[in-house]
């Protein structure tokens, strides 16, 4: 077996590391993005539920977010709501104080077929919070991903 002098090989481990480094970066800033439905909140205030740091972090940013879709109030529609637990009835809310803990509406980017309220899904998009109600339909929400592209997982 050759020996290589040590200085070939430290280059050779740097010319990995220059080579390996995109993809390790792009590991990490996807860890960083994915947001779960335990995280969206930090703590119940005096005005109720209070958005969580990490939620205010990744505001304006694309992120991805697994959960289920609640089936469409309408087959055309250009949303949904995403949920933590699959459900067979759209928890469309009235008002911004009704809203649940559990979900996120979802608009998507292009029209994509629906899947099964039991289908696992993972969506990728920008993340909105706030109250702010749609001028179509009227749905008041306080979570939203933008922009919106969705895989069965």
């Amino acid at each position: 077996m050759e020996k290589f002098p040590s200085s070939q090989l430290s280059r050779r481990r740097l010319m990995a590391a220059a080579v390996m480094l995109p993809f390790t970066t792009s590991l990490v800033r996807a860890a960083d993005t994915s947001l779960t439905f335990n995280e969206l909140y930090g703590k119940f205030g005096v005005l109720g539920l209070e958005f969580s740091d990490k939620v205010k972090a990744l505001a304006g940013k694309d992120i991805s977010m697994k959960g289920f879709m609640a089936p469409p109030l309408k087959a055309e529609a250009q949303f949904f709501v995403l949920t933590e637990v699959p459900m067979s009835l759209c928890p469309f809310c009235s008002s911004d104080a009704d809203w649940p803990d559990n979900i996120v509406v979802v608009y998507l980017g292009e029209k994509q077929t629906f899947v099964q309220p039991s289908q696992t899904i993972e969506v990728r998009g920008k993340l909105e919070y706030g109250s702010w109600q749609d001028p179509e339909t009227g749905f008041v929400s306080l979570l939203r991903i933008r922009q919106a592209e969705y895989s069965s997982v």
